[in-house]
């Protein structure tokens, strides 16, 4: 494997599968059989969900709720989806355990550095949800800080399309795919792979980012063996 300890980031609405809003239980048991795949390799496994199926903080606020209570709600969403990856992944034959940056201690441990890694060191899957714990930080900043906190080799971010292209090539037939681009040539061409924060973290730690599409099947046990799949940024 080219990678030991990975940071799988999700978005929110890839577990809506075909659905309109809410949580695919199909499609939260592909996940985690992909998930399996790379465990059973010894690969450990880190992994931040968002929220957007269920409730986005921005998309709030600019509808006149306060900011502040409008992510916190988008906080307690990606909780909701840790518990439902949770039980796929538990479903599947997979130890893990639920961390939160919002202390729930009901359903999720609190976020403790030192007790995440140790659990990836027994060989369990670490889902960090709620966010960073702070209004105003998206769940990509959340990925890149717990990927830099937990010492993860990559980030790799599963998205619905194969990799980072000139335009948007669900809306652009001419878009073109990059295999392999700088941090630098990101910013320079303005495209969109995380939030600028989340972005230039990335960047100063020189954590190296893998966009690829999630929903194919085995594509995550080809990433993580260094077959090129998808685009890579990196230095």
């Amino acid at each position: 494997m080219k990678y030991e300890r990975i940071l799988l980031k999700l978005s929110g609405e890839a577990l809506m599968g075909e659905r309109q809003y809410g949580i695919d239980p199909v499609r939260l048991a592909d996940y985690a059989n992909e998930i399996k795949q790379i465990t059973n390799k010894g690969v450990q496994v880190a992994i931040v969900i968002g929220g957007g199926n269920i409730f986005r903080g921005v998309a709030g606020a600019s509808k006149g709720m306060d900011r502040v209570q409008a992510d916190h709600m988008g906080m307690l969403a990606t909780v909701i989806n840790g518990l439902a990856l949770q039980s796929a992944l538990e479903d599947a034959e997979i130890p893990t355990r639920l961390q939160s940056a919002v202390k729930i201690n009901e359903v999720a441990e609190p976020f403790i550095r030192r007790r995440a890694m140790r659990h990836l060191e027994k060989g369990r899957v670490v889902i960090f949800g709620g966010g960073t714990g702070n209004p105003y930080f998206t769940t990509d900043s959340a990925a890149v800080l717990r990927a830099i906190e937990i010492n993860a080799d990559v980030i790799l971010k599963g998205t619905r399309v194969d990799g980072i292209y000139t335009s948007d090539p669900e809306k652009n037939a001419d878009a073109t795919k990059f295999d392999f681009i700088s941090f630098d040539d990101v910013l320079r061409k303005g495209l969109k792979v995380m939030d600028t924060t989340a972005f230039t973290l990335s960047q100063e730690n020189e954590l190296p980012i893998v966009v690829f599409d999630m929903n194919k099947a085995g594509n995550l046990l080809k990433v993580v063996s260094g077959e090129s799949i998808g685009t890579q940024v990196n230095l």
